[in-house]
Order: C-alpha cells, then structure tokens, then sequence
C-alpha cells in the first residue's frame, strides 16, 4: 500500500500521469540541456522554412509549399534524433504502452521528456504532411502522407517490442519507414518534380544505406529494454547475430560507396568513420544498457549525415 501511495506521490511530484508498464528514467540537467538543443532546431527548421518561402520565385502557394517542405525536412531530422535520444537515455517505456498520447503530453516535452517530445514532433510532421498533400497534391506528398501514417502505427509497434511483445523486425520497420519519410520530403525539396520512387529505385547507396538502418532498429529491438548485447567473438544468442548482421551491413555500406568512388565522398568517409563509432556504441550499450548515452544520437546523426552527403551529393 505504502509503495502505492509513494508512486502516487512522485506521479504528483513530476506531473506524470500514472501509467502502467511505465519505466521513468532519470531527468538529468543534460537531458534536460538537450531538450532545450531540440527546441532551438524545431525553431530553427521553422526559421529556414520562412526563408526558403521568402527566396521563392513562385506565387504565394509556391512559396508557401518551399516553406513547408523545407520546415518538414528539418522536423523529419529532429524527429530521428529524438528517437534515438528516447533509446539513449531510457526513455523508451517512459510513457508505457500508452499510445498516442497521455493527458499531460505537452507538459512532459516542456520538462524535456525525449519520448513525450519524439511524439509531439511526429505530430507536427504529420500535420505539415497534410498541408502539404492539399497545397501540393502528387505522388511524393501523398506517398510521404501515407508513410507517415504507417510510421507512427509501426511507433506503436516499437512499444511493444521494448515491453518483450512483439519481434525486433517491427522497431527495424520502423526505423525503415521514418528514414523513408526523411527522403521523401527531401528528394521532393531538393529536386521538385521528381518521381521519389523512381529515384529511390535508380540510387543503390541509398539501398545499401537503408538496409543497415533497418538492421540497426533490429538491433534495437531484439535486446529489448534496458539488456546488454554481451561482448562476443562468435555469436551465440539473438541479439549476439543481429549485431553481426548489422555489422555486416555496415560493411557492404562501405564497400558499395567505396565501389562507386568518386561518386559519393563524404558519404564514403562518413560510412568508415562510422564502422568505428558503431563498435563505441555497442561498447557503451554492454556498460550501460538502460542508458547508453548521447552516443546512440551521435551514431543516428552520422546516418542523417549520410543520407545528406548521398542526396545533395556533397564532395
């Protein structure tokens, strides 16, 4: 009864709502510096979204749809982020199964709750979507608004998996999907009038890429919350092969960009750096697996930073 009253009592304290299969990570003054970092670049992403509007040579709706896709781009980034600080720093069961919302959502992204802020932002980027799709309706803001919506089912998904109901593939689906809708609205921004599925189709950095993102969600995904991989030579659990696959992954990611040299450079140094920033990860994920820390953004940043380097074709 005591235990009970106590949980009322830090429910109260911490202006949660009482949810069940809830884990509540600790709040730290970094957690709670990034929180603000993840304010000033939704700001920021508006901000740019003004300029590009303003730069246009269009009419009001032209100007209109370069704001918004520019804004959506920039909430699409932000909400990988978050994504990865929720994995970070605990945050995964910090809401429990409770799907989509809890009463007092806003209240927890202004205290700097990565998991309440990742489903806010999913929230903006869907609503943009839709702006979007009836500003500008073709086959690119529609696909985006339709892949939005099945990202934030698999979301659901990605729950479950951390509560140990449901398999890995569905947060690596997730994963999949959330990059999808990166691209989609950035291919459209960066090269308007172009079909994103016959780009997609025609780009096999991209496939190679996107194939170890969503190994990389799968390996999120079969250690669960809060377990360690355990150090391996030769695997020997689950967990242990999906590593290696992901590993394995990588590799080809290397080898594909290295192969079509000089194509792509930065995204082909990015990709080796990366091979080494993976191991610090799986390192940092055996000594604290609840938390592993600001290193799992770090790894998602270099991902975002890929994706641009292959899509802008940065040299």
């Amino acid at each position: 009864m005591s235990g009970v009253v106590e949980s009322g009592r830090v429910a109260a304290a911490t202006g949660r709502e009482r949810i069940p299969h809830a884990v509540e990570p600790e709040m730290t003054p970094f957690v709670r510096a990034i929180g603000k970092f993840i304010g000033i670049a939704l700001i920021a992403a508006v901000a740019a979204g003004v300029v590009e509007g303003l730069r246009s040579n269009g009419g009001i709706v032209d100007a209109l749809v370069r704001a918004l896709s520019t804004t959506e781009v920039g909430f699409a980034m932000v909400l990988i982020l978050l994504g990865s600080l929720v994995e970070g720093f605990g945050y995964g069961l910090s809401l429990g199964t409770k799907w989509p919302y809890t009463r007092n959502i806003v209240i927890l992204m202004l205290r700097s709750d990565p998991e309440a802020a990742h489903r806010v932002v999913a929230t903006l980027v869907g609503l943009v979507a839709v702006a979007l799709a009836i500003l500008a309706l073709d086959v690119n803001t529609l696909s985006g608004l339709g892949l939005i919506v099945v990202t934030a089912l698999f979301g659901m998904g990605t729950l479950y998996v951390l509560a140990g109901k449901a398999p890995s593939l569905v947060h690596g689906i997730h994963g999949l999907l959330a990059y999808g809708v990166f691209l989609i609205f950035l291919v459209n921004l960066v090269y308007p009038g172009m079909n994103f599925w016959t780009y997609l189709g025609s780009m096999g950095a991209l496939h190679a890429l996107l194939f170890a993102v969503l190994l990389g969600g799968m390996t999120t995904g079969q250690r669960g919350f809060g377990k360690a991989i355990g150090a391996f030579v030769k695997p020997q659990k689950a967990s242990q092969w999906t590593v290696a696959a992901h590993v394995s992954a990588a590799l080809l990611l290397v080898a594909t960009l290295g192969w079509m040299m000089p194509a792509y450079p930065v995204a082909f140094y990015l990709a080796v750096i990366q091979v080494a920033v993976g191991f610090l990860l799986f390192h940092s994920v055996n000594l604290k697996p609840k938390d592993p820390g600001i290193m799992v953004a770090f790894h998602q940043g270099m991902v975002l930073s890929m994706s641009l380097a292959i899509v802008l074709v940065w040299r």
